[in-house]
C-alpha cells in the first residue's frame, strides 16, 4: 500500500511557483512522463468526482426553421424556457454555424497546445491586461482554490474590440500581420498561427456572436418580454473566449479538469470535442453532457439568473479528468463588458410583483467579475452574496 503523503513537508506556494516557472503548463507535466498527479492538483476527497447519474435525458433543442414558421418559433421558445428553468443547460443543433467552422476551431486551437513547449512558453503569461493570454490556471495562486485544475488555457477578448493579428500567439516570435498576409498571398501552407487566426477563433467568434443574440431573443420571449429586451438591456456587449486543453491524467480520480462553478455572464456557448467530460449538477445529481456532433452547449450565466429573479438558473458544472486522451473545449462567455459598463443590474422590474418580489440586490458586472477573479474557482456560486 502506498504511504500517505507527509503534509508537513509540503510547501504549496513553492510547488505552485515551481510549476508556474516552467511555463509548460499541465501539458508539459504530461510530456515529462509523470505517473502521479503532483500534490498541487490533488483535490480534497469531498471535491472529487463521484459517480454520474445516467437516467436523465439532457435537453437538445433543434433551431431549424426558427425564423420561418411562427408555430415552430413558439415551440423553440417553449423548449428554451423549459430547459433554462429546469436545467440551466441545453444543447442546440442546426444553429447556423457550419460544422467546418467548428472543426477548424477545435483543430486550430489544439494545434497550438500540442506544439513543442519551447515554442509555446514564450507566450505564457499572467498579464490579464492583454487581449490574448496563454496560461495554466489563471487563479493558480488564490488561497480559496482547493487545488489547481488539470488544464491549460488561451483566453481571448473577442468583442467589442477583438485582438489584432499581432496579439495572437504564433510559433514564430517575429510573426507580424504582414508575414501572415504574405503567407496568404504566396499560397504557402498555413502555419499554426495562420490557422488559429484566419480559420478558427475570429471566424468562430463572429458566428457565436450572431447565435448569442438569437439566444437572447429566445430567452427574452421565454420571460414574456419583447424579443429584443435582453439585447437592448445590455450596456456594452462583451464576448470572451476560453480555449481549454485538458491533457490525459495519470490519476484522474484525484483531480479535475475544472472544479464545479457557475458562469459569470448572461449566456455561455460551449464547443466541445468528442472526448466528453462536461458534467452538470441537476436535481442534486451530476449528469454527463454527451458530445453530439455539430452541436453547441448553452448555459445560463449568473447575471441572467439575477435579472430573471431565479426564473432561469445558473447551474454548477465541472469538467472531469480522464486517462484516455486529451480533451478540447472552447467556451464563449456572452454578456456585459466588466471594463466598459458601470450599469447597475438587478431583477427586471417587469418580472416583479407582490408575489414575486426581488430576490437580489443590484450590482455591476465589474463588481461581480472583480469578486470572482479575486476569489477564484472555489466550488461555490457567487450569487448568494447578492441575495436579499
Amino acid at each position: 500500500m502506498e504511504s500517505p503523503r507527509v503534509e508537513e513537508s509540503y510547501d504549496k506556494m513553492s510547488e505552485l511557483k515551481a510549476f508556474d516557472d516552467t511555463k509548460a503548463g499541465v501539458k508539459g507535466l504530461v510530456d515529462s512522463g509523470i505517473t502521479k498527479v503532483p500534490q498541487i492538483f490533488v483535490l480534497p476527497p469531498k471535491d472529487r468526482a463521484k459517480k454520474c447519474e445516467t437516467h436523465f435525458v439532457f435537453p437538445v433543442i433543434d433551431l431549424q426553421g426558427i425564423d420561418e414558421d411562427p408555430i415552430k418559433h413558439k415551440e423553440i421558445v417553449d423548449k428554451v424556457r423549459d430547459a433554462s428553468e429546469k436545467w440551466g443547460f441545453f444543447q442546440v443543433v442546426n444553429h447556423g454555424i457550419p460544422t467546418s467552422v467548428l472543426d477548424r476551431t477545435l483543430q486550430g486551437t489544439r494545434q497550438f497546445f500540442e506544439q513543442d513547449n519551447e515554442v509555446k512558453k514564450q507566450y505564457y503569461t499572467r498579464d490579464t491586461a492583454k487581449k490574448v493570454v496563454y496560461t495554466s490556471n489563471l487563479d493558480l495562486y488564490k488561497s480559496s482554490v482547493p487545488a489547481a485544475s488539470w488544464r491549460d488555457t488561451i483566453f481571448c477578448y473577442m468583442a467589442p474590440n477583438p485582438p489584432s493579428l499581432q496579439e495572437f500567439p504564433t510559433p514564430c516570435g517575429s510573426a507580424t500581420a504582414q508575414l501572415i498576409d504574405y503567407l496568404k498571398t504566396a499560397k504557402i501552407p498555413r502555419s499554426v498561427a495562420a490557422q488559429l487566426i484566419e480559420e478558427s477563433l475570429i471566424d468562430f467568434s463572429k458566428d457565436v456572436k450572431k447565435l448569442g443574440f438569437t439566444l437572447l431573443e429566445l430567452l427574452s420571449e421565454g420571460l414574456g418580454l419583447d424579443r429584443s429586451y435582453l439585447k437592448d438591456y445590455m450596456d456594452c456587449f462583451h464576448l470572451f473566449c476560453s480555449c481549454n486543453y485538458y491533457p490525459p491524467c495519470p490519476q484522474p480520480e484525484l483531480t479535475m479538469g475544472t472544479i464545479q462553478h457557475t458562469d459569470i455572464g448572461f449566456v455561455t456557448i460551449l464547443l466541445q470535442d468528442d472526448m466528453g467530460g462536461l458534467q452538470v449538477l441537476h436535481q442534486n445529481h451530476w449528469v454527463d453532457v454527451p458530445p453530439t456532433p455539430g452541436s453547441l452547449v448553452v448555459n445560463i450565466g449568473d447575471f441572467l439568473q439575477l435579472l430573471s429573479n431565479d426564473k432561469y438558473l445558473s447551474v454548477e458544472h465541472r469538467a472531469i479528468s480522464n486517462n484516455v486522451g486529451s480533451r478540447m473545449s472552447i467556451t464563449c462567455f456572452f454578456g456585459e463588458s466588466p471594463y466598459q459598463s458601470s450599469k447597475l443590474y438587478g431583477p427586471i422590474t417587469e418580472l416583479l410583483s407582490e408575489d414575486n418580489p426581488p430576490k437580489y440586490r443590484a450590482t455591476t458586472v465589474k463588481d461581480h467579475t472583480s469578486y470572482l477573479h479575486n476569489r477564484g474557482l472555489d466550488g461555490t456560486s457567487a450569487l448568494s452574496r447578492y441575495k436579499i
